[in-house]
């Protein structure tokens, strides 16, 4: 198969003109303008509002001008992530995109399919003049993937729909019906830089090759998060030898990201240096036999490296006991049976970076139990509060909770058996969907989401399975025909 081979046509037509256009989150405004232009060239009517969200707005086909208004809802911005040897500008390259037997990937870099391929259907159906239809409101909202800050700014009555399919999930055949509610936490441990004592010697070590993954959607797959095993090390290391100087640590860029890569510079006493080498081999197969299943690509590298000012003892000791000691990885489980064993709550250590004065820690939390997120988010700012770092969390995003009766969640199941022969998973998801802000500023309206198959979205090795798509594009527009 190759690129001319794709069908719809229409649909991966739209999706490789999008890959053209600039749109990293809060960055869109290159996005916002083509889809205002693409509108209006069509006659349809078109608007922006005050956050930078667009909508456009398509009539009925002839003998569905009586039904419920439908709103298809997608968001434009894109994770931007790349493989740290490849030179790319998201701000001005396009998206590189080829066929690898089903799957459709990009050439070192998110593929920037969540959400681009729900955009491109939106625009495929707007373009088209064979889809019978009732009347049509197309969202696009920006900024999703850094706050879901374009949601959080529409205001009420912007979307005038009945129904809303949001088009930003992942797993074809599944059919979501709630999500979780999600925040961040950050931590800043100040210090003062210090010249190392004499006797020191210096060394790098680095890690990447890691799956990583998505924060939500892949929490409660096993996968090995590179800040925690640096961590681990670094403890060990700590505590075995005495005088060890911490100079830097980096690693993650996102907040829904499980990071794939990091380092650190720390100084140990001359006479042990080798022993420590000799540690991080042992330590760097220890942690691939732990990991076999989820990450089979590990690199593993220390090397000598330049003295430098260190951290302050006893901030350093701090720090590495607190990423040794924070929660990541699954906190709660579902407890309603409806949503068949769910992660209900969970945290991620997503990025540090240290400064000349400063180390910016960066995690998230998510839960579909609000009162467990306050709780969760509790755990994270009294630890790193307890070593000393100054910590709080945000606002966040709400939980979007299943309803009891949903004429579109049946309409959607009856055709997806209707079609496939087969029924549809219908569950929630334990990463953010914009369907948790929707339901507090349009408590009456009906939602679900669906989508094509993605895998390892936030990460290079993100990829669409593309047989997929035409799944979700027969089965879309046979819900607006009866919906």
């Amino acid at each position: 198969m190759n690129k001319t081979e794709l069908k719809p046509a229409s649909v991966f037509e739209q999706f490789a003109k999008i890959n053209e256009i600039p749109r990293p989150s809060k960055r869109e405004e290159k996005m916002i303008e083509y889809l205002k232009n693409w509108g209006k060239s069509r006659g349809l009517d078109t608007q922006v509002d005050q956050t930078g969200n667009v909508i456009i707005r398509k009539p009925a086909t002839p003998g569905y001008e009586g039904r419920k208004t439908v709103v298809l809802q997608s968001h434009m911005d894109m994770v931007c992530d790349k493989l740290v040897d490849i030179e790319f500008d998201f701000d001005k390259d396009p998206i590189q995109t080829y066929v690898d037997g089903e799957w459709l990937k990009a050439k070192g870099t998110t593929l920037g399919a969540d959400d681009g391929i729900g955009c491109a259907i939106e625009l495929a159906i707007l373009d088209a003049n064979d889809v019978e239809h009732g009347p049509l409101e197309c969202v696009f909202t920006r900024d999703e993937e850094t706050g879901l800050t374009g949601a959080e700014g529409m205001k009420a009555g912007f979307m005038t729909g009945d129904y809303l399919i949001n088009l930003d999930s992942e797993d074809e055949g599944e059919i979501f019906v709630s999500c979780a509610g999600g925040r961040n936490t950050t931590a800043k441990f100040t210090f003062k830089r210090e010249q190392p004592a004499n006797g020191l010697f210096f060394l790098r070590g680095q890690l990447k090759g890691l799956t990583g993954g998505h924060s939500g959607d892949d929490i409660n797959k096993k996968r090995a998060n590179a800040i925690k095993i640096l961590a681990r090390f670094l403890y060990q290391t700590m505590k075995r030898y005495q005088g060890m100087r911490l100079a830097q640590f980096h690693s993650g860029k996102l907040h829904n990201a499980i990071p794939r890569d990091g380092m650190f510079v720390i100084a140990v006493p001359n006479d042990v240096k080798e022993n420590v080498k000799a540690d991080w081999n042992v330590f760097a197969k220890q942690v691939e036999d732990e990991f076999h299943v989820t990450d089979k690509q590990m690199v593993w590298a220390m090397e000598s490296a330049e003295a430098e000012t260190v951290i302050e003892q006893s901030v350093a000791e701090n720090f590495i006991r607190a990423i040794q000691a924070v929660d990541n990885g699954i906190y709660a489980i579902c407890q309603d049976p409806e949503l068949n064993g769910m992660v209900e709550t969970s945290s991620n250590i997503a990025a540090i970076h240290t400064e000349e004065t400063e180390i910016n820690i960066l995690s998230s939390q998510r839960s579909n139990v609000m009162s467990n997120l306050d709780n969760m988010c509790a755990t994270i700012v009294s630890l790193f509060e307890l070593a000393g770092a100054e910590a709080y969390s945000s606002d966040g995003y709400p939980a979007w909770k299943m309803r009891a009766e949903s004429h579109l969640r049946d309409t959607v199941v009856d055709t997806y058996k209707e079609l496939f022969g087969k029924e549809p998973i219908v569950r929630g998801i334990h990463a953010g969907l914009e369907c948790g802000l929707f339901s507090e500023r349009y408590p009456n309206l009906d939602m679900v989401s669906f989508g094509p198959t993605l895998r390892d979205v936030h990460t290079p090795d993100e990829r669409l399975l593309i047989p997929t798509v035409q799944m979700v594009w027969d089965h879309l527009l046979l819900v607006l025909k009866r919906i």
